[in-house]
């Protein structure tokens, strides 16, 4: 179930860390700040109804796309397809932080297909 922050604005607690969504409005994108924390990681996911991007602001971001690993510094981004396997990693010792813009044509919780989870959900 998700609740509200502050300022009133959707916001969940997961397993791996919360999300707060800083944007809705429109029918074509939404905004999430995203908080990974340290040691958690979130699914490896697919979605077939949206793409994201990715920019760090804090923390140093392990990025799994479609099998490569790399990391994100703060300042780094990554574009990641519709359809393309990914999950972020928080191997530090401070949160990782980034702000995921979607973009596509659905963009509900039931877009996400775990290909591995270590909360077991599907």
């Amino acid at each position: 179930m998700n609740n509200t922050d502050e300022l009133g604005r959707e916001y969940d607690e997961r397993p791996w860390g919360n999300y707060t969504v800083l944007d809705d409005v429109k029918d074509d994108h939404k905004v999430k700040r995203i908080v990974v924390t340290p040691g958690k990681r979130l699914s490896y996911q697919v979605h077939a109804k949206r793409s994201e991007h990715w920019f760090v602001v804090s923390g140093v971001a392990t990025v799994v796309l479609d099998g490569e690993t790399f990391e994100l510094n703060p300042g780094g981004s990554v574009d990641i397809a519709i359809g393309a396997a990914h999950r972020c990693e928080n191997h530090g010792e401070v949160p990782v932080v980034f702000i995921e813009v979607q973009r596509g044509t659905y963009f509900g919780e039931d877009d996400i297909v775990r290909l591995e989870d270590d909360f077991g959900r599907q």
